[in-house]
């Protein structure tokens, strides 16, 4: 370490300052509070649709906001009827305009969330490994998907523009 302390105290407090770190990240990695585990993993994307509520032993539960999603749903077809008069028109703009493609990824996140939090609460160390690995790879597996999923439609509309002209 190249790093020069003037004083014990200052390398002390360091230290502490590490822990306090390390012990936030054991908490998000361990899904103590499953919603705020969620809403770093998601970048805040997810909590607008989640909540905790309390199950009747008393422990905290991750419920959906259908009322949430359904409006956001409802505000994006109602956005779309008054720009737009046909239905074709409507259908088409709300597949582009990212409805169906919010869906999916709270659907992927909720589920991938579950079976990682399920599986690091279990008491078998090979599922409590898979569980660390689903909360570690997924995000980047999901990410490189989309990227080549993206890729792919690029590709695929500059060849058509090609066949065009």
């Amino acid at each position: 370490m190249s790093y020069k302390y003037n004083s014990l105290d200052e390398l002390r407090r360091k230290k502490e300052l590490l822990k306090k770190e390390i012990a936030d990240k054991e908490a998000l990695l361990t899904f103590d509070n499953a919603k705020r585990s969620l809403s770093a993993f998601t970048n805040g994307y997810t909590d607008q649709f989640l909540k905790e509520e309390l199950d009747e032993q008393g422990e905290k539960k991750i419920t959906l906001k259908k009322n949430e999603i359904v409006r956001r749903i409802t505000g994006e077809v109602k956005n779309q009827i008054i720009s737009k008069s046909t239905f074709m028109s409507i259908a088409d703009t709300a597949i582009k305009g990212g409805v169906v493609d919010n869906a999916l990824k709270l659907g992927a996140v909720a589920f991938v969330g579950n079976f990682a939090k399920n599986n690091i609460k279990s008491s078998s160390w090979k599922k409590k490994l898979i569980g660390i690995a689903l909360i570690y790879i997924a995000p980047f597996a999901l990410r490189f998907i989309r990227k080549k999923l993206e890729e792919y439609q690029k590709n695929k509309s500059v060849s058509s523009m090609e066949q065009l002209i």
